[in-house]
C-alpha cells in the first residue's frame, strides 16, 4: 500500500518508524506492505514512487528539522500538500497536521482533496472532524473511499472501535468521559498536592503534557472535539463543536477541589452526550471507574441491556496514537480483501 504522510510530527514519525521496523511482521501477520511515497511537512515535500528511505527521513528531520538529507531529486522545498496529494499515486493519505478549530484548515482541504482524488484517508487531525464530520463522511461515501480516524479519540486506546464493534446489539443511551489527559493531570496534581491551577499547569508544560499555549486543553475545546467525533461515529448524531456547551478548567480553584473531596468525590473535566452535549468540570465519586489519575483517559458507555461499560487507557502519545493509525491501515487492507 502506497502512503502519503501529510504532516511529519511526533505521530507521523512514530508511525513511519513502526512500519519500518515491523515490516516483516506486518507482511506476515496482516498481509500489508506499507510503502511511504510522499512526506509533507511545513517546509516542503519529499516524494518517490519507489518509496522514501524512512531511516534517512527520520534522521534528517531530527537533525535539521527538514527532509533535505533525502536529496534534491526527492525533496522539494516549499512544495505543498495539495500538490502532493493530487500528483503522487497512492492508496492512502494520512492527515496528521496540527488541529485548527476555527476553520479546520489546512487539514480540511487536505482531506477533501484526497477523497476527491480517490484516496483513502486516515485522519489524526481533530479539526476537520470537529467542524465538518458529517459532510466528510458523505464525501467519502460519494467517492467510494474509506475514512478512518481512530487516533483522534483516546490515542492508542480503541475507544471508537470498542463502541462500534464490541457493543453491537446494545443500545447506547449516553456517553460520559475524561477525554483530555492534560486536564486530568492538572486536576490530579491539584487534588494530590493541593497546588494552585497555575502551578499544576506549569508542571504539565514542563513535562510536555501541555503546550506553551494550553488553551485548547484547559479551555475544554480538545475534549469537545473528541466528544463530537465519538458522538457522531457511535450515536449517529450530526454534531459540530459549535453544538457543544463548553466550560474548561481555568476557573477551578483549590476550594472546588476540597469541596469535592469532602463529599468523597473527585473533580474531573467530563464530556457528556445524551439529551445534550457538554464539557464541564464535574464531581465524580471516588469509587467510580471514571476516577482515573494522571494523564489517563476514561470513557463510560451507558448501554441497554449491558449497563455501564468503561474503557480506560492512555489518551495521547506519539507511539500510542501511531498504533491507532496502524490499526486503521490494517482495517483498510481488510476492506480491500473483502
Amino acid at each position: 500500500m502506497r502512503i502519503v504522510l501529510v504532516g511529519f510530527g511526533v505521530v507521523s514519525r512514530s508511525f513511519a518508524d513502526i512500519i519500518h521496523t515491523q515490516a516483516s511482521a506486518l507482511s506476515k501477520d496482516h498481509g500489508i506492505r506499507p510503502r511511504v511515497v510522499g512526506i509533507v511537512d511545513s517546509r516542503g515535500a519529499a516524494t518517490s514512487a519507489d518509496g522514501i528511505d524512512i531511516q534517512t527521513a527520520l534522521r534528517s528531520k531530527e537533525a535539521t528539522g527538514t527532509l533535505n538529507e533525502l536529496g534534491a531529486n526527492i525533496y522539494t522545498e516549499g512544495k505543498g500538500a495539495l500538490d502532493v496529494i493530487r500528483e503522487v499515486d497512492c492508496e492512502v493519505v494520512i492527515e496528521a497536521t496540527p488541529s485548527e478549530l476555527t476553520r479546520g484548515e489546512p487539514g480540511l482541504s487536505h482531506v477533501r482533496t484526497a477523497m476527491k482524488e480517490g484516496r483513502h484517508v486516515i485522519c489524526v487531525n481533530k479539526g476537520p472532524l470537529a467542524l465538518a464530520m458529517p459532510a466528510l463522511m458523505e464525501l467519502a461515501n460519494h467517492n467510494d473511499v474509506k475514512f478512518k480516524f481512530s487516533g483522534t479519540v483516546g490515542g492508542g486506546t480503541p475507544v471508537l472501535d470498542l463502541a462500534k464493534k464490541c457493543l453491537e446489539g446494545c443500545s447506547i443511551n449516553s456517553i460520559r468521559g475524561i477525554l483530555n489527559g492534560t486536564c486530568n493531570y492538572i486536576l490530579t496534581k491539584m487534588t494530590s498536592e493541593g497546588v494552585e491551577m497555575k502551578d499544576a499547569l506549569a508542571e504539565a508544560q514542563k513535562l510536555g503534557y501541555a503546550e506553551a499555549d494550553p488553551t485548547a486543553d484547559v479551555g475544554g475545546f480538545d475534549s469537545a472535539c473528541k466528544l463530537v467525533i465519538t458522538s457522531n461515529y457511535v450515536l449517529g448524531t450530526s454534531l459540530s463543536i459549535k453544538d457543544v456547551d463548553i466550560t474548561g478548567i481555568t476557573g477551578v480553584t483549590k476550594e472546588d477541589i476540597a469541596s469535592a473531596e469532602a463529599d468523597a468525590k473527585a473533580l474531573k473535566l467530563i464530556g457528556f452526550v445524551g439529551d445534550k452535549a457538554r464539557v464541564a468540570p464535574e464531581q465524580v465519586p471516588v469509587t467510580h471507574p471514571l476516577n482515573v489519575s494522571g494523564t489517563f483517559n476514561a470513557i463510560t458507555f451507558d448501554t441497554d441491556p449491558a449497563g455501564e461499560i468503561t474503557l480506560v487507557g492512555k489518551g495521547a502519545g506519539g507511539r500510542e496514537t501511531a498504533s491507532s493509525v496502524l490499526r486503521d491501515l490494517i482495517e483498510i487492507r481488510k476492506d480491500f480483501a473483502r
